[in-house]
């Protein structure tokens, strides 16, 4: 049986009709996310690529203890693989914001202009706690994995035609500036740790972990390749896929590529 995760391409108004390699878009559509679907092992975490030619909406995630009953939060992490000159990303706000401030903003769309707009390239990385405004601008390429949670809510669209959720949004949304803390630039080369709990662990490895990093994974993991391949129990993987492996020792590794893994919080 194939280790490769199967992938489903999703259609979003600010997706693209052209795709980077590997991936190819069907004719006539828009991707903006290719999903890998998790198996039951590693439900607890989605890993996906983003793909924007606009700006998505400005929304917000709720925690796992905010979350509807029987659904889990949403915290994410994003590393960029490609940024247009000037692509951005908005995350939290330049002044503090009320509840009350925040919905205006969020009606008359002076929302997007109170976030604060990071200038981004290749290789920075963010990791989004819940509650964190957030939005992600035209012309990036991107990785982003995160608890496998669907509950979006979306405070500002750009006028598009999709339902907003303010009520959901304001009581979960914090209206704080982000913390640069959970920002890198990640090196070129070498072991780099990137998450570390408390709902999943991630790292970006250059061939062969070493003995801290493998100390940390313990059981099934994903691996996603950058560059160069992968095998897991003999599969090759290429970048532009995704594969469970059963153990980190199961998987040869060629290149960079990072390895997830939900914690048992997750």
């Amino acid at each position: 049986m194939s280790l490769l995760l199967p992938t489903r391409m999703v259609e979003r108004p600010w997706g693209r009709d052209c795709l980077p390699q590997p991936f190819v878009a069907p004719a006539g559509s828009k991707v903006g996310e290719v999903w890998f679907e998790p198996p039951s092992a590693l439900d607890a975490l989605l890993v996906k690529y983003i793909f924007t030619s606009e700006a998505l909406s400005v929304q917000v995630h709720p925690s796992d203890e905010q979350a509807p009953a029987g659904c889990r939060g949403k915290e994410e992490c994003w590393l960029i693989l490609e940024a247009q000159p000037g692509a951005s990303l908005g995350i939290g706000f330049r002044q503090d914001l009320c509840p009350d401030a925040m919905r205006a903003a969020a009606l008359d769309g002076s929302i997007e202009d109170l976030l604060e707009w990071h200038t981004v390239q290749a290789g920075d990385f963010f990791y989004i706690p819940a509650g964190t405004v957030h939005a992600i601008g035209a012309g990036l390429s991107l990785i982003e994995v995160q608890q496998n949670s669907d509950v979006t809510y979306r405070l500002y669209d750009y006028g598009r035609p999709r339902e907003l959720h303010l009520d959901a949004g304001m009581a979960v949304a914090r209206g704080h500036s982000y913390d640069r803390s959970l920002a890198q630039q990640v090196q070129p080369a070498g072991p780099v740790s990137l998450v570390d709990g408390p709902h999943f662990r991630l790292d970006r490895v250059d061939g062969a972990p070493g003995r801290e990093i493998a100390a940390r994974y313990g059981g099934p993991l994903l691996v996603i390749p950058l560059d160069g391949e992968a095998r897991v129990n003999g599969e090759v993987v290429r970048g532009g896929e995704c594969a469970c492996a059963p153990a980190l020792d199961a998987v040869k590794f060629s290149g960079r590529s990072l390895i997830a893994q939900p914690c048992q919080a997750g």
